[in-house]
């Protein structure tokens, strides 16, 4: 008959496994991704990121390598990098505009990039929430562009951290795309100022 051995080996693992159980379904849990956001296009909107959070290849985007390329895919909520070395390449988690109609798409370039960046509201942010600030300098920790921040040539579109960790993978901004702060930190050593952006 059959007496399984206890080692200290199996002992610990096991316990380790006890440990990281609540951890793994809080990080699966379906409030990170939640259910019942309205819809940013017609279709089924994405009720996970890793649904669609896949590879893709640069030349299905643009024409041409460059010094590098950045794709916002907002559907899928994921942001992609590839460096014109033709080697590096780099995919993160995003927030993405709240609504349509704060969604712009098309192509764009990085054109400046700005280590705790200030953060000035829009005028249009200011209407939707009078109680924002004029201006909020960088490295406060309620700045919502969070350690980084790359501008791009369409005015108050950027690409950013953020310091709420809660937006990535929602659709949360107010048409910018937003990253953890070590992802936007990784990102902003890698991206060269005429970076090819393109949101679709």
């Amino acid at each position: 008959m059959y007496s399984p051995k206890f080692t200290r080996r199996g002992t610990l693992l096991g316990l380790g496994a006890t440990l990281a159980t609540p951890t793994l379904l809080r990080a699966q849990s379906i409030d990170a991704f939640p259910s019942n956001e309205t819809a940013i296009r017609t279709k089924v909107p994405v009720q996970r990121n890793i649904s669609s959070f896949s590879q893709q290849n640069w030349q299905d985007h643009f024409e041409q390598l460059g010094v590098g390329c950045l794709l916002a895919d907002i559907s899928s909520r994921a942001l992609h990098y590839w460096g014109g070395d033709g080697q590096t390449y780099r995919l993160f988690p995003s927030s993405v505009p709240l609504t349509e109609e704060l969604t712009k798409r098309g192509y764009t370039e990085v054109v400046r990039k700005r280590e705790n960046p200030s953060w000035t509201p829009t005028a249009s942010m200011r209407e939707r929430d009078p109680n924002l600030p004029v201006r909020m300098d960088g490295g406060d920790p309620g700045n919502p562009l969070g350690t980084r921040a790359m501008y791009l040539t369409w005015p108050a579109y950027l690409i950013h951290g953020t310091h709420d960790t809660r937006k990535i993978g929602r659709q949360s901004s107010s048409g910018c795309i937003g990253l953890y702060n070590q992802h936007v930190e990784e990102l902003f050593a890698l991206v060269k100022i005429g970076t090819q952006v393109r949101l679709v």
